[in-house]
């Protein structure tokens, strides 16, 4: 499985979409610029327009590479070549996996470059009152990663069932908008004031509440934008989570495919 997750690999190296998301990168540029309107908030600013960068830059990368994986293939017939080899479909999709993983990963290290390079500049121009913690904002952009990871899970998921394209791309797209937000809708229905929401539709959101990933989990961009403590069992909490949920798709995404026919 090693040398097909490398095929796979460089396979998404030579995409050009990702030289066009590199590009997009450069957007790092303009924060220390963008920063210095708030001259009282440069240094919190200058995070905060980093992690909407990461987040935009992220997202684009794990749905569109993580959506067209399979689906690709098997319109161009690169599987059933492919699978006509001593390779087993469960490695296939692993191998898919890991590629996807790498590439979030490389570039997550890349962009938290970036950040320490950019919001170390703006707090050289303009000191921020509270210290910042570097740990907390490499941690926000690990769990970052791990939710587009996680993210990237679903649309091989997507792929393996669908015959087009586009359940994969706007599938994952949906469901990412969806986990986003989840959290803050359960928490309204929660409150004594949506009593004028019907129970039927309380216990139907809760439900998809439990289904749904929950992607908001994933965020400590607070703590990493105004140096809060973060509570270790929330970041144990969240990597099992998120070793869990990615276990489950996996599975869900080999079992489909298993008994997927292929032209």
């Amino acid at each position: 499985m090693r040398t097909l997750s490398a095929v796979f690999f460089l396979g998404i190296i030579r995409d050009r979409v990702l030289y066009g998301i590199l590009v997009l990168a450069g957007l790092f540029i303009l924060i220390p610029t963008t920063s210095s309107l708030s001259i009282r908030q440069a240094g919190e600013l200058s995070i905060t327009l980093s992690f909407s960068i990461i987040s935009f830059l992220l997202m684009f990368l794990a749905v569109v590479f993580s959506s067209f994986s399979v689906w690709r293939d098997i319109e161009r017939r690169y599987t059933s070549g492919l699978l006509a080899l001593p390779v087993s479909r469960v490695n296939y999709i692993l191998a898919k996996f890991v590629a996807n993983i790498a590439i979030i990963a490389l570039c997550s290290l890349l962009f938290a470059g970036l950040t320490y390079l950019t919001v170390s500049y703006t707090c050289s121009l303009y000191p921020p009152a509270t210290p910042l913690v570097w740990s907390n904002i490499f941690l926000a952009i690990f769990y970052n990663m791990l939710k587009y990871t996680l993210l990237a899970a679903f649309g091989i998921l997507f792929s393996t069932v669908s015959t087009s394209f586009f359940l994969p791309i706007f599938g994952t797209v949906a469901l990412f908008f969806c986990g986003s937000m989840s959290q803050d809708v359960y928490n309204y229905l929660s409150r004594s004031a949506a009593t004028d929401v019907p129970l039927f539709i309380q216990k139907l959101a809760a439900v998809f509440y439990y289904i749904i990933p929950n992607f908001s989990a994933f965020d400590f961009k607070l703590a990493a934008i105004y140096s809060l403590p973060i509570n270790s069992n929330d970041l144990w909490l969240t990597a099992g989570y998120f070793v869990l949920y990615t276990a489950i798709v996996l599975f869900l995404a080999c079992f489909f495919f298993n008994r997927r026919e292929l032209r």
